[in-house]
């Protein structure tokens, strides 16, 4: 096991009802003004806005409210709330959403702390952000993880690339799960999230070769929970014990403690990031587009890992590692194929691309050839390329 450091400063307040704790959990860190983002009316619909405002001024917090995240947020997004709000002396930004939400009140976090310029080169990888104000979360929705993660990812709108900032200033200081809020997630974006949640374990899971006993323990045992109640959620919406272990799956599988010990790096996830950025698809299916093919490409590198993953998780009995690691990626790709997403560009909205878009995707991937995609299994252009060939079904 290698050296790491492991630090996870979010308060997690569980279960439900728990978004009447929201004031609670802001005038724990001294919180006087919240800026309030969220997506579409659905938070409104709900109600949950609502509880949510009404819990922050039993506080004393006074409270912005700002609509209208989209999906596969937008830096355009940000750059105007920043403009909005610079001036109203806010001390919190609470995203009440998912992913995307929380992704655009880390980014709005930087801004109304730094200046855009500085946002936009954070999100640039060109400077790291020197402050940010603090983030705190609502959850409504199983999947990303951001609550517990150091990450956030947005869309440049005009040239169709992600832009990524990692930064522990970037974690938020609480979160709100309340599993009774992802009951009326709709099944698509249901099965998205079952999906990140299983690819944000499984990718640092083929990032290293063995030898992190405890960690593969916990990572096998996360990815064989999410296996069995990501369909259960689909199957029934309403059940609060399926919908309560995937929520605490997403929160888990994104803190960084299911990688620990070994070297994290997400090449499928990477791959995803162009899907996404062009098509504006949701992010966990850009990945089940892209981890069969890429698998493939990379199975004699990882064949023990996709070994071990089949025995452990899938209930794969080939004794063989060649056999076994077949038979994972098999049983991998029909549980994507079982919650209903796509495992190929045909299958997904977006149909069969031509070859010279993949040739801009591979090139982005690779920085123009000047850089492999990953490290424990290299990738050149032209292997990036044939990875999106055959996922786009013509390789």
């Amino acid at each position: 096991m290698r050296a790491f450091e492991f630090h996870v400063p979010t308060k997690i307040l569980f279960g439900p009802g728990a978004e009447n704790r929201t004031g609670e959990a802001a005038q724990a860190e001294g919180v006087r003004r919240a800026l309030v983002l969220y997506g579409g009316g659905s938070a409104v619909r709900s109600g949950l806005l609502g509880r949510v405002q009404t819990s922050l001024a039993r506080a004393g917090i006074a409270c912005f409210v700002k609509g209208g995240v989209r999906p596969n947020p937008r830096m355009d997004f940000v750059e105007e709330a920043v403009l909005e709000y610079l001036d109203k002396g806010v001390d919190l930004v609470l995203a009440t959403g998912g992913g995307s939400v929380m992704d655009t009140a880390k980014a709005v976090a930087v801004g109304l702390a730094t200046s855009l310029e500085e946002l936009r080169q954070a999100f640039r990888g060109k400077k790291p952000p020197a402050e940010a104000l603090a983030v705190g979360a609502v959850v409504t929705m199983a999947a990303s993880g951001s609550e517990t993660s150091p990450t956030a990812v947005l869309s440049d709108g005009e040239t169709h690339e992600k832009l990524i900032c990692t930064h522990p200033l970037l974690v938020p200081r609480f979160a709100i799960l309340n599993p009774e809020l992802t009951c009326t997630t709709p099944p698509l974006q249901t099965a998205c999230g079952a999906a990140d949640i299983l690819m944000h374990t499984l990718e640092r899971y083929c990032a290293d070769l063995g030898g992190n006993a405890l960690t593969d323990a916990l990572a096998e045992g996360l990815m064989r929970t999410v296996v069995e109640y990501g369909p259960r959620c689909l199957k029934s919406p309403g059940d609060y014990e399926a919908r309560s272990e995937l929520m605490w799956c997403g929160s888990l599988s994104h803190c960084g403690l299911t990688g620990l010990g070994r070297d994290n790096e997400f090449p499928v996830h990477r791959l995803g990031h162009e899907l996404a950025a062009r098509y504006d698809i949701p992010h966990g299916m850009s990945l089940t587009i892209m981890w069969p093919h890429w698998a493939r490409a990379a199975r004699d590198r990882i064949a023990p890992r996709l070994a071990r993953l089949g025995r452990t998780v899938f209930g794969v009995a080939e004794p063989d590692d060649a056999a076994a690691s077949l038979a994972c990626l098999g049983a991998v790709t029909s549980w994507f194929e079982g919650l209903g997403l796509p495992v190929s560009f045909a299958q997904a909205p977006m149909g069969v691309e031509r070859d010279e878009v993949l040739r801009t995707f591979a090139a982005s991937c690779t920085d123009r050839g000047a850089h492999p995609l990953g490290t424990l299994c290299p990738l050149e252009y032209d292997s990036v390329l044939a990875v999106y060939q055959a996922a786009n079904g013509n390789g």
